[in-house]
């Protein structure tokens, strides 16, 4: 505080020099003569009186206008230096104002670069899942066209077997496969446009307190040799819409809570992801192990099947074979039987023109009715066996029929399960989680 001006002393006025009044004048020497000059003049006490209070008026206005200095210059220093320490005390508030400014900038700064990278790091992620649902398509193709060349077996091989199980079994999972990936793109689609806006946010904000930052430093560097400053009466007031430092690093802090939770949400998101399709890729792969499996377990059963009716077949021709050769026997032995039933038959024929009593019932004759009895018997027996054998052929013939009609088809199942379905299958990619990379 500045201190005070000294006081100037006070000096007594001086005393009445005449004390006579204007109505006590003494009578002039003049006479009458001399009235009209007397009127027009002071008395000398009067000229003293007069000279004495101008002097007093002058010391009361140089004494006032002393005090008036003093207390001007007094007045001047204070609110100098009351007005330097405001203006101290204002650089500092904003000087630290810079400061809260600056860290949250620098926090905010820091955020969107993080929520930008971890945007990236699950587009990244979403174009795996794009990827591996691409090529799912491979795989869901195979299964479908092994399906429909499995459709094409004929009876009795068109059955319901481990191979169709399987195959189903694999077109279904392939079907849940793609559905997971599609729901989780369209999640991992969420998730980026949700981290897209949060990040705007904080950019906004971070422009905001850029933007700030600049126009604060700028009152920072005004003093009072600026040039650049200027009187502002109406800017002494506070808007409506002002917020409160309570209020305005709450803003912050919520952007930068939200922006931290989009973060959580996107980490949480491509760990799931991983997770996915290192489990869908593993699936796939034990399934189509599982169906590889199934069409080498069906093909050797096919192919033991298959040996096992061609021995059959080699077989039944070979009795074709001797079956016909048994009905020729057969046949041929029917014609000597005929034969000799003829030729007994003629001697009983001829012998019955034998004249008068020579027509004996000898023994020649018994002899001869016995054999034609017995041809008969026999041939009657050579006809049965003989058609007995005739229908064993027909039956071999139909049974060889029967197994090479089994033989094609066991070996259309083998050329369409062998040749068609596990060729087709080679296709198939190996790893789903490898092909999510390419």
């Amino acid at each position: 505080e500045e201190p005070l001006p000294p006081a100037v002393p006070s000096c007594p006025l001086p005393g009445k020099i005449c004390d006579v009044s204007r109505g006590e004048r003494p009578g002039s020497c003049c006479g009458m003569a001399m009235a009209g000059f007397r009127t027009a003049k002071y008395q000398l006490p009067e000229w003293h009186r007069r000279n004495a209070g101008v002097y007093n008026q002058a010391y009361a206005a140089s004494e006032e206008s002393g005090r008036d200095r003093a207390e001007s210059k007094h007045l001047s220093k204070h609110a100098a230096g009351c007005a330097q320490r405001a203006q101290q005390h204002s650089k500092s508030t904003l000087c630290q104002r810079l400061q809260d400014v600056h860290f949250w900038r620098v926090e905010l700064q820091k955020e969107v670069m993080e929520l930008d990278a971890e945007t990236n790091l699950l587009a990244a992620q979403k174009l795996r899942l794009e990827r591996a649902l691409d090529a799912t398509e491979v795989p869901y193709g195979v299964v479908t066209d092994n399906l429909q060349c499995r459709d094409r077996r004929q009876p009795p091989d068109l059955a319901i077997d481990e191979v169709e199980r399987q195959l189903l079994k694999e077109a279904e999972l392939i079907r849940n496969i793609r559905d997971l990936l599609k729901r989780t793109i369209i999640q991992a689609t969420n998730q980026i446009r949700s981290n897209r806006i949060q990040k705007e946010v904080c950019e906004l904000d971070w422009s905001d307190k850029v933007q700030t930052y600049h126009i604060d430093d700028k009152c920072v560097s005004y003093n009072n040799d600026s040039t650049n400053i200027q009187a502002h009466p109406s800017s002494v007031k506070f808007e409506e819409n002002a917020s409160t430092p309570k209020t305005w690093a709450q803003f912050s802090h919520d952007n930068i809570y939200n922006a931290e939770q989009e973060k959580l949400a996107s980490v949480q998101l491509r760990s799931l992801i991983n997770n996915i399709i290192h489990d869908a890729s593993e699936d796939l792969r034990m399934q189509r192990a599982a169906a590889n499996e199934a069409f080498d377990n069906h093909c050797r059963e096919l192919d033991d099947c298959k040996f096992k009716l061609e021995q059959h077949l080699a077989k039944i021709l070979e009795d074709i074979g001797e079956e016909e050769a048994n009905i020729v026997a057969l046949k041929q032995a029917i014609r000597d039987q005929e034969t000799h039933l003829k030729v007994a038959q003629t001697r009983l024929y001829d012998r019955s023109f034998r004249p008068n009593v020579e027509l004996c019932k000898d023994e020649a004759q018994f002899r001869l009715v016995s054999e034609v009895e017995e041809l008969t018997v026999f041939l009657e027996a050579l006809k049965r066996k003989l058609m007995e054998s005739e229908q064993c052929l027909k039956n071999l013939e139909e049974t060889r029929m029967q197994l090479e009609k089994e033989i094609a088809v066991k070996a259309n199942s083998i050329f369409i399960d062998r040749h068609k379905c596990m060729t087709f299958r080679i296709r198939y990619p190996v790893d789903l989680e490898v092909a999510s990379y390419k």
